[in-house]
């Protein structure tokens, strides 16, 4: 069974549908979205109306959660909050119900994998993976992750290899599960990549070969860009689509 796995899209439709393009060329059986297919960009409703049709389930990222009213973003800084109250007034009723029935995480049982927005410690609290000192907060909880925990959040294609007492760091790029080991993956972000590579970021599990791929693809920056520019969000939401950052 070959798994296409996203995040993070963020209302970013240009990054989206060349996302949608790319996966074609892929033989994928079955989609997975991790999250936040809204806040930042220009096109909530039109991402949510893709994701919705495309993949076998979504799960719950914060920015879904804020829009949603399910969690608390008074603490966000104002141009994130600002954005977060333009699409919770701007999507359909559809679509907000949609996001306010995602799940947290989801167990694939079959696969042996296990889909998060964030950290599965702390579920509710949309902690970050990106080093392995956070990787290393999931070994208490070693038996309850997949052979493959896969989550978003951070932007950042990251991959920690584990096995209990230890953790390491292993370079983003294509590999093969081995066995005696989990594996924690962050997949990138669809529509506001933080890598310093302004492409879109998607990848591939194929369950059977156990091997996982990450996925780049060029999308229209500048048009995702002056719909940003052109609206009441702010500016720096679309000057950073530019460097990946």
């Amino acid at each position: 069974m070959r798994l296409g796995i996203f995040s993070d899209v963020h209302a970013n439709l240009e990054a989206m549908s060349a996302v949608v393009e790319a996966y074609k060329r892929e033989h994928i059986d079955r989609y997975y979205c991790l999250g936040d297919v809204v806040g930042y960009g220009a096109n909530p409703n039109e991402c949510a109306n893709i994701v919705r049709g495309m993949v076998e389930l979504t799960i719950l990222g914060n920015h879904d959660a804020a829009v949603a009213g399910r969690m608390d973003y008074s603490y966000y800084y104002e141009a994130a909050r600002q954005a977060l109250d333009q699409h919770a007034n701007a999507l359909t009723p559809e679509n907000m119900k949609w996001l306010k029935g995602l799940p947290y995480k989801q167990k694939l049982a079959d696969y042996a994998v296990l889909l998060c927005h964030g950290s599965p410690v702390r579920i509710e609290e949309f902690e970050y993976i990106f080093a392995p000192e956070q990787a290393r907060e999931c070994l208490p909880m070693y038996e309850q992750l997949g052979d493959i925990t896969l989550i978003g959040h951070s932007h950042l294609c990251k991959v920690f290899q584990l096995r209990p007492g230890e953790v390491r760091e292993l370079p983003a790029k294509t590999f093969k599960l081995q066995s005696g080991y989990k594996y924690i993956v962050s997949v990138g972000s669809v529509g506001q990549p933080r890598d310093y590579d302004n492409r879109a970021s998607f990848t591939v599990y194929d369950t059977d070969s156990r091997t996982f791929d990450f996925k780049r693809v060029e999308y229209d920056i500048d048009l995702a860009a002056t719909k940003i520019f052109d609206s009441n969000l702010e500016r720096n939401f679309g000057h950073r689509l530019f460097i990946g950052v």
